[in-house]
């Protein structure tokens, strides 16, 4: 028996779920050829290697997290799904995340972008501004929350008094960072108070520093008519900034340092008063800080207190419920003792050695006496075990007899 024909739609529709379902997640390594990103901000490649090739597509949502130029000839690695493209039948590759192979997409990405500004001339020595000898204003581009802000307005302060310092306070790291500070030159530029501009932040990894490597803030420098100093991070780290700016200080406190450069002769003797001053400070915090440490040496800690008499209060417990107990034991044999003591002494012990309890009824009144009846009368008997009833028939005392 045949069975029905599959229509060719069908088909890879059924051999697209196959894929989908079962490389979801998958890491391939080749060399990218026919490379190309059109106006959709798509990006479509071949991976090839030695064997075989692979189509690919990377959408605009992935392709513009990409922190380097994908090349043809570039090795790489992408992670991404299977899927087939139904149109043509082909397999493909839906690429999301592209790094290549033996160096980082940042590093890749600095020198693409290095290579493309020198070629332009933006790195080249005749095109730097000199720095004015006394600026009254410095215009600062970096986050108002920074310790790089910190340390340049420290430095402004101790060295130059009564310099102005316009602060443009912008972010200097994440998504859109760059084109805040690229913003930022160019209103300093506009407002034309400040002399010279200081553009940077402090250190941090790679990617943090990202910012100063993107090519908006090159360009904004570049165009800049103040002088920019640029000051990233530490003396370590090197950024696109720091090759296109006028001058390039190693930290932040080094560019404050730059700005009043000329102001540092004429303030010499002022500062060697400060750092007389701040070696007097630093002996003092030295002393406190040594009686600071021998005092939390001596500090007693609350939690151990705590725990100590809570340990005590334990064993305070358990002495207590001993003793509880002890004296309840001892009340206790003293109340079996007279319990028994008692009992010795009841009237029941005697009328289980065959005495009786006679009562006049119906009063119920003990008798003592055989004065206290007469013949005719109903009495009680209790016995130790049970109680009678009688009539008194005959009455005998030492006076007389009465007899029914």
């Amino acid at each position: 028996m045949r069975s029905e024909p599959l229509t060719v739609s069908r088909l890879v529709d059924l051999f697209k779920d196959l894929l989908e379902e079962n490389f979801v997640d998958v890491l391939v390594e080749g060399e990218i050829s026919n490379f190309s990103r059109p106006a959709s901000g798509h990006c479509y490649f071949s991976l090839k290697d030695d064997r075989g090739q692979l189509r690919c597509a990377m959408f605009r949502s992935h392709a513009r997290l990409l922190r380097f130029k994908p090349e043809n000839g570039t090795q790489v690695i992408c992670r991404g799904r299977a899927s087939v493209y139904p149109q043509r039948g082909e397999l493909q590759l839906i690429v999301e995340g592209l790094e290549p192979v033996g160096v980082g997409g940042l590093q890749l990405a600095f020198e693409q972008l290095k290579q493309k500004l020198a070629a332009e001339g933006l790195f080249a020595a005749k095109r730097k501004q000199a720095l004015p000898e006394y600026p009254q204003t410095v215009g600062v581009v970096t986050s108002a929350t920074g310790a790089a802000i910190h340390d340049i307005l420290t430095v402004l302060r101790r060295r130059a008094t009564g310099l102005k310092v316009l602060l443009r306070s912008v972010r200097v790291q994440g998504e859109g960072a760059a084109a805040e500070i690229a913003e930022a030159i160019a209103d300093l530029n506009r407002e034309g108070s400040a002399e010279v501009l200081i553009v940077g932040r402090g250190g941090g990894s790679l990617e943090d520093l990202w910012a100063f490597n993107e090519e908006v803030v090159a360009r904004a420098i570049a165009t800049s008519k103040l002088p920019v100093i640029s000051a990233v991070g530490h003396e370590v780290d090197f950024s696109i900034a720091d090759l296109v700016a006028d001058l390039r200080a190693p930290t932040p406190t080094a560019a404050a340092e730059l700005v009043v450069k000329n102001r540092h002769e004429l303030e010499r003797h002022c500062d060697q008063l400060v750092l007389r001053l701040g070696r007097v400070i630093e002996n003092r915090l030295t002393l406190i800080r040594s009686r600071l440490t021998d005092l939390e040496r001596r500090l007693v800690s609350p939690l151990e207190s705590w725990r100590e008499r809570r340990r005590r209060l334990g064993e305070l417990d358990q002495h207590l419920q001993r003793a509880i107990a002890w004296q309840v034991q001892g009340q206790q044999n003293r109340l079996r003792q007279m319990v028994e003591h008692l009992d010795a002494l009841s009237p029941l012990r005697v009328l289980g050695r065959g005495y009786a309890l006679a009562r006049l009824q119906p009063e119920g009144t003990p008798l003592r006496d055989s004065t206290q009846v007469k013949v005719g009368d109903q009495i009680s008997l209790q016995l130790h075990q049970g109680q009678l009833s009688a009539r008194v028939c005959q009455v005998v005392n030492e006076k007389k007899t009465q007899e029914t």
